[in-house]
């Protein structure tokens, strides 16, 4: 009899999504992918909607519980920035469009 041995390799698993409908105490809510961190904390990551009771919303990506990625915030005043964020940050190729229906499509830094 030959004895083979084998070698396990120890692969990184992508952390398990929750579908979830949160309402923070300020009466934000959230309606989204979720994951949980190490220390197990619940963090928004994935698509999500976060709606504020003054009419803001932002849907899109989320990472590390910010906005990251493509998303739409439309502000209450009527403004609307659709485009690439980064850490809550307009950055990357976006367009704005004011209430006045003006608007600006270019690369953003950091807002």
């Amino acid at each position: 009899f030959k004895k083979y041995v084998i070698f396990l390799k120890s692969f990184k698993t992508a952390p398990e999504v929750f579908k979830i409908n949160f309402i923070f105490p300020n009466g934000d809510t959230y309606d989204g992918d979720c994951t949980r961190t190490s220390s197990g904390v619940i963090e928004r990551n994935g698509i999500g909607i976060h709606t504020t009771p003054n009419g803001i919303v932002y849907t899109g990506s989320w990472k590390d519980d910010k906005m990251n990625g493509f998303g739409r915030l439309e502000h209450f005043s009527g403004a609307i920035y659709e485009g690439h964020f980064k850490d809550n940050m307009f950055h990357g190729l976006g367009t704005y469009t004011f209430p006045t229906g003006a608007k600006y499509t270019g690369n953003f830094n950091e807002n």
